[in-house]
């Protein structure tokens, strides 16, 4: 019965809010998420983030499709947010975003995933594949802000 944490941190050429306000858009999850998860939001946009708005959306996971919903947990604009799975593929889902400023205009994005595997402790067995999926997952979304905000966003 293991709590797996997984993190990264991306350096961004920009200063906080404008990072912040870029992810605080639940619309650009799509633009950053690799598309073979088939990732689509379902509740109707645009989404008004704040403590305890819920959000659904629509992803495959090797073929099966998987209903996830979260909830804005934490809002602490431009500084930081939690969303946590109510339901889909994990037992438990706790993302952290923090953004922090260490110099003007410059912007460091710290993601913490905090995540359990279904099928306790069994399930666990698995999770040198899940871990290996959610780093490849966060790879992809590096790529896709670096290219997103280079290109002046």
């Amino acid at each position: 019965m293991a709590e797996y944490i997984f993190r990264t941190v991306q350096e961004i050429n920009l200063p906080r809010e404008k990072v912040f306000e870029f992810f605080s858009n639940a619309e650009n999850l799509e633009r950053i998420t690799p598309p073979e998860l088939g990732f689509n939001i379902i509740t109707p946009l645009p989404i008004d983030i704040k403590k305890g708005t819920l959000i659904d959306y629509k992803l495959s996971l090797h073929g099966v499709p998987i209903k996830w919903r979260t909830e804005i947990t934490h809002w602490e604009p431009p500084f930081e947010f939690i969303d946590m799975q109510l339901r889909g593929p994990y037992k438990q889902w706790i993302h952290l975003h923090r953004f922090t400023e260490p110099e003007p205009g410059k912007t460091l994005m710290e993601d913490e995933v905090r995540y359990r595997l279904p099928f306790e402790p069994i399930g666990d067995i698995g999770n040198f594949m899940v871990g290996g999926k959610i780093k490849k997952i966060f790879d992809y979304r590096r790529k896709a802000v670096e290219e997103y905000f280079s290109i002046g966003a």
